[in-house]
């Protein structure tokens, strides 16, 4: 990754490509017009498509105030000259902020309460860039102009400053990675892991927790 994504705006039939990919991610979605019509995510989305070219065309007062109106709508922030690809999806959507430079791929999922934030005052690139099919669980940070990898997952609450290797999963604050890595085709809701066994900060705890029970008993038998 490079940290210039493309810049994907819907084509004729791309709003069906992103509702389905939609769909294929969240059971709660039953139908196109359940999320055409109440997913705020695809609204946020939608509206972002319309201010970022305004954006691009020199018009930033407009443009900032479709981005106004679209945050009124759905509780989601995108500055419109933020990039984002194909098929993205924001799950609940309340209080995600995606900052002024950030760079989002295809397939991307972010669920509420994400920030994409920066870390400087510069006006150079200054907010995260994330490669193809990353996903964000809720009230995660990334923070500053770090890339997060193709495949990557950032578990809810997490607070990212640093690069993400491709497939890594990262949990905790400041963030560290589990010791499983691995590019994995299935998704996995708010990037978190159910198998805590992999998290050395549960590992080096169960292995304490073994060693003072046997202390325990040893002093017992005494």
């Amino acid at each position: 990754m490079t940290g210039n994504l493309p810049v994907t705006v819907p084509s004729r039939g791309g709003i069906f490509e992103t509702v389905d990919s939609i769909i294929a991610r969240d059971p709660a979605a039953r139908n196109r017009l359940t999320v055409i019509f109440a997913y705020p995510g695809l609204h946020a989305l939608g509206l972002h498509r319309i201010a970022h070219v305004f954006h691009k065309a020199g018009l930033g007062l407009i443009a900032r105030i479709i981005a106004l109106v679209a945050r009124f709508l759905t509780g989601i922030e995108i500055h419109p000259a933020a990039i984002i690809g194909r098929r993205f999806f924001i799950d609940h959507g309340f209080g995600v902020v995606i900052g002024e430079t950030a760079e989002i791929g295809d397939d991307v999922t972010l669920y509420h309460g994400v920030t994409l934030g920066g870390t400087s005052l510069s006006h150079g690139k200054r907010h995260p860039t994330l490669g193809n099919k990353v996903i964000v669980g809720a009230g995660a940070k990334i923070l500053g102009p770090v890339l997060v990898h193709e495949g990557a997952r950032i578990g809810a609450n997490a607070v990212v400053v640093e690069h993400v290797a491709a497939g890594a999963t990262m949990v905790g604050v400041p963030a560290h990675e589990l010791k499983t890595r691995q590019l994995s085709t299935d998704f996995a809701a708010y990037g978190t892991p159910t198998n805590a066994d992999e998290d050395p900060n549960q590992l080096a705890i169960a292995e304490l927790t073994q060693r003072l029970a046997a202390l325990e008993k040893r002093m017992g038998d005494a």
